[in-house]
């Protein structure tokens, strides 16, 4: 089941980034006094009582600036009203629970009324539960008489109003101590899902996931647009394919951070992490006519953190003019940028004219085997064993890391527990040796495997 998603809404210079970092437990987010600081798509992970949750700072609306013409708005301006219910409307549809700050200072204004409203007709009625729940926070109540002008905030009509200081940490453990009760209650269990694998396509605007996906399909089930970012939710699409059950899952392209538009986009990146999250494999498609960016790798990463097994594609490689060193070179400069992720397998494909997409499904569920394997313990201790043989752990103030034994504990992704005298002895160096030696045995193709130290007791 993954984890819930808490959304950060309200109009600009409330504090919703201040909350956020407190909620995170680090500075992820830029806090500064001039209204609409956050720009970027930031989410982090934050729990609560056990609980744990994906909170996501939205970024504050500007009302001195237009979504297209670049001129001042006022409070009450049409445009400045979209805004505020594009935000409004894609939170409360994405999120399943929604934190409403407003400002304890400033009082109720014309944009805490129109974000309310937006909020309470968005919700819906299932089972008894208001979903998602939303809870009024009134920030920047770091004070006895500010805490008592919370009360006038129950004219919103949004329930009992949480006064507190995102700043100072004042009433935080209130409010969420009620947001995970509010979870706990009201999430609905997930439906258990079908037995199958799910392959998403993800990757930055314009790579072409929605042509793989139709040619993959044999018909135009995505949207295919030149217009970058065409595609806005992550789209499911059942298959099989030689006898095993397959779930497609097409996403919306990830934009370089700094980039993404306020609004419809922010979340559609939100749904294509989420995607990620989701998946067994991941395809990663890479524009052969832009090459390798920074977005690029980036993306990786997020599949990388995730613990997730993926294939490289790039695409569009129809459009490349080609000798007989191309695609070596292409090769070579791709494993350079990707070198944190030289296990996994690239293949060169065209979505337009149909170039190798043939082994595309083939070599995605070739990587899910890879996924499900599991070494013996006899087999691990041996592999282990020879290399130590081959090169032992350098000292650390004279003091040298032993290896006892170790299991595999799991599969999906492969995890290793290795019990040795000190886990802090183990430089990064020597734990992705040890990786390597793994992976000569047993390649583990397009997934990562997980070294879990423990002292042995």
């Amino acid at each position: 089941m993954s984890k819930p998603v808490v959304a950060l809404v309200g109009r600009p210079n409330v504090g919703k980034s201040t909350l956020f970092n407190r909620l995170a437990g680090e500075r992820l987010a830029v806090v500064d006094e001039v209204p609409g600081t956050t720009r970027d798509r930031i989410l982090a992970e934050s729990d609560w009582n056990g609980i744990s949750f994906t909170i996501v700072d939205t970024g504050g609306i500007d009302p001195s600036q237009a979504s297209a013409g670049r001129q001042p708005l006022s409070i009450g301006s049409s445009d400045f009203i979209d805004q505020i219910r594009s935000q409004a409307e894609l939170a409360i549809e994405e999120a399943d629970a929604v934190l409403f700050l407003t400002e304890a200072e400033s009082g109720i204004t014309p944009a805490d009324q129109e974000v309310a409203q937006i909020l309470r007709q968005r919700q819906r009625l299932i089972n008894g539960h208001l979903m998602p729940p939303v809870l009024l926070v009134v920030n920047k109540a770091d004070s006895a008489s500010r805490r008592d002008q919370a009360l006038q905030f129950y004219e919103l009509g949004m329930g009992e109003p949480y006064p507190i200081s995102s700043l100072h940490g004042t009433g935080t453990g209130d409010l969420l101590d009620a947001l995970v009760a509010e979870l706990s209650a009201t999430r609905l269990e997930e439906e258990e899902e079908e037995e199958t694998v799910k392959i998403a396509i993800v990757g930055k605007p314009n790579a072409g996931k929605s042509s793989l996906l139709n040619r993959l399909l044999g018909e135009e089930r995505a949207i295919v647009s030149p217009i970058p970012g065409t595609t806005r939710d992550a789209i499911d699409t059942k298959l099989v394919f030689g006898e095993v059950p397959i779930t497609l899952i097409d996403t919306a392209g990830i934009r370089k951070r700094g980039k993404i538009i306020p609004g419809v986009e922010k979340y559609s990146v939100l749904r294509s992490l989420r995607a990620i999250e989701r998946a067994d494999v991941a395809l990663l498609m890479i524009d052969a006519v832009s090459g390798i960016t920074a977005q690029d790798t980036h993306i990786a990463g997020f599949i990388l953190d995730a613990w997730k097994s993926a294939v490289v594609l790039v695409n569009k490689w129809d459009a490349i003019e080609k000798d007989s060193f191309t695609l070596d070179e292409y090769t070579r400069q791709l494993r350079q940028e990707l070198n944190f992720m030289d296990f996994v397998p690239v293949l060169f494909v065209s979505a337009k004219t149909g170039q190798r997409v043939e082994r595309v499904l083939p070599l995605a569920l070739r990587v899910q085997e890879e996924r499900l394997v599991r070494l013996s313990t006899s087999q691990l201790n041996q592999i282990l064993q020879k290399a130590q043989d081959q090169f032992s752990p350098a000292s650390r103030s004279g003091r040298q890391l032993k290896i006892y034994y170790a299991t595999q504990v799991r599969s999906d992704p492969p995890t290793f527990l290795i019990y040795v005298n000190d886990p802090s002895l183990a430089h990064f160096s020597y734990l992705r040796f040890l990786e390597n030696r793994l992976r000569e045995n047993y390649p583990f193709l397009g997934t990562p495997i997980r070294l879990v130290l423990r002292p042995r007791r």
